[in-house]
C-alpha cells in the first residue's frame, strides 16, 4: 500500500477501508508508513488500529514517535499500549519519557505491568539488566513434557520467545535449558530433568551490553537468559534487542573515530547547536595539538628558506603518514572490538605492522623517487632526503596506530577515540620532525 493511497483515504475519511488495509501489512512496515505522515494524521491513523496491533506497531516506531502519540493518547488508550507492550519496550520508553507523563502512565498500567516495568528501571543504563525481558518461559525441573507443552500453551502467548524454554529448580536458580522442538520430539512422560541441557551460556544482569551482543556473535544464539549473582533467572535477552545493541555500539565507536561525541539521536532529529556540541569540543582539541606543527615548521625555517623546494612535498608526507596511521589504527579498533587482538599480543601486532610498513614504504618511496626524478625534476639530494622520509614517516605511523588503540584499551579509555584524526595530528608532527631531520643532515642546511 503506497503512502498516497493512505492519504487519499484519510482525506476521503475512509477509516474501516484504511484500517482493513493496514491490517493486512506487517508491523515494521505500518510503523515506516506512520512515521512519513503529519502528526494530525499519523494520530489518526495510530487509533484506528487493531487494539492487539497497536502495541506492535507501537514497539517499532521512533521514540520520538512514541513519545508524541503517547501524550496525544487518552489515559486509557495509553494504559492499553503500556500493557501490551514487551517490559522491556516499555521500559525504554519509560526512560526517555518525562517524569510527569511517567508517573501518569505507571498509575494507569496494570499493577503487572508496572511491577516489570519498575524491576527493570533499577538496573544501570547499558547492562544486560536495562536491556532484558521478564516475559520467557520457565519449566519446573520436574515437570513431565505433558506438562510443561501444557504450561507452555497456557502462559506462552504473553511471552516474548517460546522457543528455548528454562528450567528452574525449586529456589528458581538456573539448571538448564529445553528448546520447543526437543519436547515436541520427547514421549509425554518423560520428565524434563533427564533430557535438559545442562550446559548453560547466561550473562550477569551487570554485563555491559556490548559484552552481551559479543556473546550472541560468538554462540549463534536467539536468546540468552540473564541471571543475578546467586545464579537465579529474572530475565532473557533476545536477537532483536542485540541487533539494535549493535546498531548503537557501531554507531558509538564511528563517531568517536571521527572525533564526535556520540549521540542516540537521529541525525535528522538532532539540533544545529545540539550538533555543534558535539562537534566542537574535539575540534578544539585538535586544533590546539595541530600547533605542534606549526611550531616544528617554524623552528626549520632557516632549511625551508635554503631549500623552498622542500615546502612542496610537506603535504604529500603528512597526508601519507597519517593515510598510513589511519589504516593501521582502523584495522586494530576492529580487531579489538570483536576480541580478536588482545593487549598481551602487542609485540605480534608491532612486528607485523612494521613488516607491512617496510614493504608499504619501499613501494611508495620507489614510486615517488621515480615521479620527483621524472616530473619534479628536483636534486636527488632532495629526491632522497623524501624518499627516506617517506619510508621512515610510514613505519612510524603504523607503529603508533596500532599501539595507541591497544594502550587506551589498557588503562579503561574506548579504543575507538583513537582514530583517524587524533593519530593523524600525532603523526603529522612525526613526520615533519623526521623531514626535516634528515634535511638537515642529508643537505648540510
Amino acid at each position: 500500500m503506497s503512502m498516497e493511497e493512505i492519504k487519499e483515504l484519510i482525506d476521503s475519511r475512509q477509516y474501516t477501508r484504511l484500517r482493513q488495509e493496514l491490517a493486512e501489512l506487517q508491523e515494521a512496515d505500518i510503523a515506516a508508513v506512520l512515521e512519513e505522515l503529519p502528526r494530525d494524521e499519523l494520530i489518526r491513523v495510530f487509533r484506528i488500529l487493531p487494539k492487539t496491533m497497536a502495541a506492535d506497531v507501537f514497539a517499532y516506531l521512533s521514540i520520538e514517535t512514541e513519545q508524541m502519540i503517547i501524550t496525544a493518547l487518552t489515559d486509557r488508550e495509553a494504559a492499553n499500549i503500556i500493557n501490551n507492550l514487551m517490559a522491556d519496550d516499555a521500559t525504554d520508553l519509560m526512560e526517555e519519557m518525562p517524569a510527569g507523563v511517567v508517573k501518569k502512565l505507571l498509575a494507569n498500567a496494570s499493577a503487572e505491568t508496572r511491577r516489570d516495568i519498575n524491576h527493570l528501571l533499577r538496573y544501570p543504563e547499558d547492562s544486560a539488566g536495562s536491556i532484558m525481558t521478564v516475559e520467557f518461559v520457565d519449566l519446573k525441573v520436574h515437570l513431565t513434557v505433558a506438562q510443561a507443552i501444557e504450561r507452555i500453551r497456557r502462559t506462552g502467548i504473553d511471552k516474548e520467545t517460546i522457543n528455548i524454554c528454562y528450567v528452574l529448580d525449586a529456589e528458581r536458580h538456573l539448571i538448564g535449558t529445553v528448546s520447543l522442538r526437543y519436547l515436541l520430539l520427547r514421549k509425554a512422560d518423560e520428565v524434563i530433568g533427564d533430557f535438559m541441557n545442562d550446559n548453560i551460556i547466561s550473562v550477569n544482569t551487570m554485563t555491559d551490553q556490548e559484552e552481551v551482543a559479543k556473546m550472541f556473535s560468538k554462540y549463534d544464539f536467539t536468546a540468552m537468559p540473564v541471571v543475578d549473582n546467586e545464579n537465579r533467572l529474572v530475565g532473557i535477552i533476545t536477537i532483536d534487542d542485540v541487533v539494535d545493541i549493535m546498531q548503537e555500539e557501531a554507531t558509538e565507536d564511528i563517531e568517536k573515530m571521527a572525533a564526535i561525541i556520540p549521540t542516540d539521536k537521529p541525525y535528522m532529529k538532532t539540533g544545529v547547536f545540539e550538533t555543534w556540541k558535539k562537534r566542537i569540543p574535539w575540534l578544539l582539541l585538535l586544533m590546539i595539538s595541530a600547533t605542534v606543527t606549526g611550531k616544528i615548521i617554524t623552528h626549520y625555517e632557516d632549511a625551508l628558506g635554503t631549500y623552498i623546494v622542500l615546502t612542496a612535498f610537506i603535504p604529500m608526507l603528512m597526508d601519507t603518514g597519517g593515510n598510513a596511521g589511519g589504516q593501521a589504527s582502523v584495522t586494530i579498533i576492529r580487531g579489538l572490538s570483536l576480541n580478536e587482538i588482545e593487549f598481551k599480543d602487542m609485540i605480534k601486532v608491532i612486528w607485523k605492522e612494521i613488516r607491512v610498513a617496510a614493504l608499504c614504504g619501499i613501494t611508495l618511496a620507489v614510486a615517488n623517487f621515480v615521479k620527483i626524478m621524472l616530473i619534479d625534476r628536483v636534486p636527488v639530494a632532495v629526491a632522497l632526503v623524501v624518499c627516506l622520509t617517506l619510508l621512515l614517516a610510514v613505519l612510524f605511523a603504523k607503529v603508533v596506530g596500532c599501539t595507541l588503540p591497544m594502550f587506551a584499551q589498557k588503562i579503561g579509555f574506548d579504543p575507538a577515540v583513537m582514530a583517524s584524526p587524533f593519530i593523524t595530528t600525532i603523526v603529522d608532527a612525526l613526520s615533519l620532525a623526521i623531514y626535516f631531520t634528515i634535511a638537515t643532515n642529508l643537505l648540510h642546511i
